[in-house]
């Protein structure tokens, strides 16, 4: 069996490695890959936007089964080409890929099926929006641009400035391109966030364990949005009591909902919670596995996840049983000084073996790149640094400190702390 996984960073990585313990799998492309992929699978300099590259080279290496996971080729429809050209996938076709592709589609279906979710309203004209917010005069507020932005597309205004000058720099300096041609303003919600993905098969759905994204640069949750500095799994936060109530109002509903609207979702579903004081709230929906959270979740999947996939792609994910492991799981991004600003790229990474790992530790490479044997940063996330415990989240953290310290320049210098992970239940926060 040959297998296409359409990225290049840690997420990928992760899904690549997991992948390979399938006895059945016999080659493992990935378009475009980074530096470290190279070591678990044969990387081809195809970009994972590029759509008809991306077939025409699953139709060259004979490839059986095609895995998207990034959100611009599943929101451009890379699905769907690959189903036409006769390649089983795994992934959202393009009407199933809105739930992420437009956060306006997202809340509008919340609404529509009563979904609970932070109170919104949506906007095209700049003004109009500065109008609303200037009247309501309330903050913290959330401000997010409709269209995919990275993970950075969303702006808490704690000021009537701060709010002016995200509504100006998202819709009219167009800070995200057309993403931001139309925005959402929501009420700002409180209380401990969780990530929760789940399969889906578009009538089956089976969430994973919970996780916990840091999105933060800084520690103490401060600093600009990232694409995610960090994750534990499982989220401390989240009892089973919590995990019914959830299942009962928000995946079930959610899932159901799409079918519904002509566009069932296939593939993974990423739930972004917050434990509001008045319950479990839908933050955002994702249409792929989060990056980091893969990077947590997947170690501690029990459950060959290729035969997950193929189930999926069969509609038969109700007639098998996904099991997790009952550890935890940390996982510390190491970034780019000046991360998610500018920084430097093409400095030598010190402390990995030949394969990019270390030992006792999963290494899962983002921005790296190889030349002449040497791995070099590529890319403000560089690496993610994985470790399992049999019980607590907060072991797992301390030995990621270990593995994290044995890794010099420019790692040292990253804004990457080694307990950026660590969960608690009096965290508050909002992205």
């Amino acid at each position: 069996m040959k297998i296409l996984v359409v990225g290049g960073g840690g997420r990928e990585h992760a899904l690549i490695r997991k992948l390979r313990e399938n006895p059945t799998v016999t080659e493992i492309y990935c378009a475009p890959g980074n530096g470290g992929i190279a070591a678990d699978a044969v990387c081809v300099p195809v970009k994972a936007t590029d759509i008809e590259g991306m077939v025409a080279l699953a139709k060259e290496r004979g490839v059986d089964f095609c895995v998207v996971t990034p959100d611009d080729p599943l929101v451009l429809g890379m699905v769907d080409a690959m189903n036409k050209a006769g390649i089983a996938t795994f992934g959202p076709n393009r009407a199933a890929a809105r739930i992420e592709g437009s956060k306006v589609f997202a809340k509008n279906l919340m609404k529509k099926y009563g979904i609970p979710t932070a109170d919104y309203h949506t906007f095209t004209n700049p003004s109009e929006a500065l109008g609303f917010v200037t009247g309501k005069n309330e903050f913290p507020i959330v401000i997010k641009a409709d269209g995919l932005a990275l993970g950075k597309g969303v702006v808490i205004a704690n000021t009537l400035d701060e709010a002016a000058e995200a509504i100006h720099s998202i819709m009219e300096d167009k800070k995200f391109g057309a993403s931001g041609n139309q925005i959402v303003i929501e009420e700002f919600l409180t209380g401990p966030e969780v990530s929760v993905l789940a399969f889906c098969d578009g009538e089956t759905v089976v969430p994973m364990v919970s996780s916990m994204d840091h999105k933060r640069a800084f520690d103490g949750d401060q600093g600009p949005n990232t694409g995610g500095m960090g994750t534990v799994a499982p989220n401390l936060c989240y009892t089973p009591q919590i995990a019914r109530q959830c299942m009962e109002t928000i995946f079930r509903p959610t899932v159901d909902a799409m079918k519904a609207e002509g566009c069932p979702f296939s593939g993974c579903l990423y739930f972004g919670l917050m434990l509001t004081p008045k319950g479990p709230a839908v933050i955002e929906y994702n249409c792929r596995f989060g990056d980091p959270e893969a990077q947590v979740v997947l170690p501690l999947l029990k459950t060959d996840l290729f035969d997950v996939m193929q189930a999926i792609w069969e509609k038969r994910l109700g007639q098998i049983e996904v099991q997790f492991s009952d550890e935890s799981a940390a996982c510390v991004v190491l970034a780019s000084g000046g991360y998610p600003a500018g920084y430097e790229t093409g400095i030598a990474i010190d402390g990995l073996d030949a394969n990019g790992q270390v030992e006792g530790a999963a290494v899962y490479h983002a921005g790296t790149k190889r030349e002449d044997g040497v791995y070099k940063t590529a890319g403000g996330r560089v690496l993610g640094v994985t470790c399992v415990a049999p019980d607590s989240a907060s072991a797992s953290v301390s030995a990621i400190c270990r593995f994290a310290r044995r890794l010099s320049s420019p790692l040292t210098r990253c804004q990457g702390a080694y307990a950026k992970s660590l969960p608690s239940s009096r965290l508050s926060y909002r992205r």
